[in-house]
């Protein structure tokens, strides 16, 4: 689950020759790691193609090279630079490499040849020299098979940003722990297959040096995931409301409510204004039925002290009603999901300061465009990788903040951030937020604090995406959650 920030390499790298490990120990683990990979997954090339940069990517694509003749194989090498490479250890391993080095304009693909990226790592932060644009460009064009040294050319390891074209790989070949833009969009597709080496680096600078922000895993959350108390009852297993907006947007909130009990919650109500308490009766069994119209109707409800976790947005319309409810909740917990969050566009420094102190008990779900309505100056800063918008915002807001996408983010007010990986396209469906604002208030009701609640949300939506298959839709999903 560690993930690592691409200065943090550097760091790891003098640490172990601290450590007395060698840093051509480790380049020389890390390239006949490549070799091997290519060796097995490409036996029939007819040529290996090894592109090398001045550093010790480079480095390693030599001795990559090095080991993939001594294994008998045909082996061509094209250097990005003139001279020699930049660092002592890809000196060294140049130097004992015993292939012709060709200039990389020299290089024409060939039918049967596999192509291994060794040119750039994953501390490149500017754009790639017109010589390599000019070879990917061929590289792709001809439909060769490529295989990534540590992270493909062009791609960003902080951001997963493309920096001016970059290589389309099959198969990256990382070390350590994966890089965190190989994780995030577009990245995680440049990456294609990751396989991550263990070089011989010691744990303990792994974590000492390893980010704030890991993958996200059943275990940020399995402490609080235990099997129920002989005396349990539903009150104390979790109460859960979910506001219903009107009677032609009702499904929105039967669909997070559905869901929501599906993933544990002892009892889930839905609040719904009297335009639609006949609508929602109609589909309704094991979920209660409240009438709630307005800020009275709401204070009523709120004098149950049993009813602590809410959901508020989905098909609840924009606008006063869902802001004064959102404030009128402050002292509970709260996913606020959709409508609710547009509703704050314009001032969103209310919401944030209601819920400002004490512990986090606000969860925030935006897509990119309701995140720009509540953090404009965040969505706008290119600089910024997703995780980074995640967290600002997270720290604004005192709140977790579920930055969605097919590279789902997941970021708490103290920094902690984790990846969601496992969510399969389908899940780009119509209901489909609905049922994951439903998870994140089971979970919630269950008393999970709100980051681990909203990881086990994400990751649990992905899960039960994957066990539905195809023609996913959101009430066909909600039959495939199991926690």
């Amino acid at each position: 689950m560690l993930l690592i920030e691409p200065d943090a390499v550097a760091k790891i790298d003098s640490a172990c020759i601290t450590s007395g490990i060698p840093g051509f120990a480790l380049m020389n683990v890390a390239g006949r790691a490549v070799s091997a990979a290519a060796l097995r997954d490409y036996p029939g090339a007819l040529r290996y193609v090894v592109l090398v940069g001045p550093g010790n990517n480079g480095g390693d694509g030599y001795v990559a090279a090095k080991a993939l003749i001594e294994a008998g194989a045909t082996v061509a090498l094209f250097r990005l630079f003139d001279g020699q490479p930049t660092t002592d250890d890809a000196k060294r391993a140049a130097a004992e490499c015993a292939c012709p080095v060709q200039k990389l304009e020299e290089y024409v693909p060939m039918k049967g040849d596999v192509v291994i990226d060794a040119v750039f790592g994953a501390g490149l932060t500017r754009g790639l020299p017109a010589s390599l644009i000019a070879c990917i460009d061929k590289v792709q064009s001809a439909g060769l098979p490529v295989i990534a040294v540590d992270i493909a050319s062009g791609v960003c390891g902080r951001t997963g940003r493309i920096l001016a074209g970059a290589l389309h790989a099959d198969l990256t070949v990382t070390f350590m722990a994966p890089k965190i833009g190989q994780m995030l969009l577009p990245g995680r597709i440049h990456s294609g297959r990751l396989e991550v080496i263990d070089i011989g680096t010691p744990l303990r600078l792994l974590e000492r040096f390893a980010s704030s922000t890991g993958i996200n895993h059943p275990a940020v959350w399995q402490i609080y995931s235990g099997p129920r108390a002989a005396d349990t009852h539903k009150y104390s297993h979790g109460a859960l409301t979910v506001f219903s907006g009107g009677a032609s947007q009702s499904g929105a909130a039967r669909l997070a409510a559905a869901a929501a009990l599906r993933a544990g919650a002892g009892l889930v109500t839905i609040a719904a204004p009297t335009e639609a308490m006949a609508v929602n009766a109609n589909h309704m069994t094991a979920i209660m039925l409240r009438e709630v119209d307005d800020q009275n109707d709401l204070a009523q409800l709120l004098e149950d002290k049993r009813l602590q976790t809410f959901i508020l947005g989905p098909g609840f319309g924009v606008g006063d009603k869902a802001r004064d409810f959102a404030l009128a909740l402050a002292t509970r917990r709260l996913v606020l999901d959709a409508d609710a969050i547009t509703s704050f566009r314009d001032r969103p420094e209310d919401l944030f300061d209601a819920f400002a102190l004490g512990e986090t008990r606000l969860i925030l779900t935006p897509h990119d465009g309701e995140f720009s309505r509540l953090f404009p100056d965040l969505a706008a800063n290119q600089a910024l990788s997703k995780v980074e918008r995640a967290q600002h915002a997270a720290r604004r807001a005192h709140a977790v903040v579920i930055l969605k996408g097919a590279d789902t983010v997941i970021a708490d007010p103290a920094g902690r951030a984790t990846i969601n990986i496992n969510a399969p396209p389908s899940l780009a469906t119509a209901g489909s937020g609905d049922v994951l604002a439903g998870l994140c208030g089971a979970f919630l009701a269950q008393n999970y604090p709100a980051f681990a609640a909203a990881c086990a949300a994400v990751w649990h939506h992905g899960d039960a995406a994957q066990r539905a298959g195809a023609g996913l839709t959101a009430e066909r999903l909600i039959n495939f959650i199991e926690t």
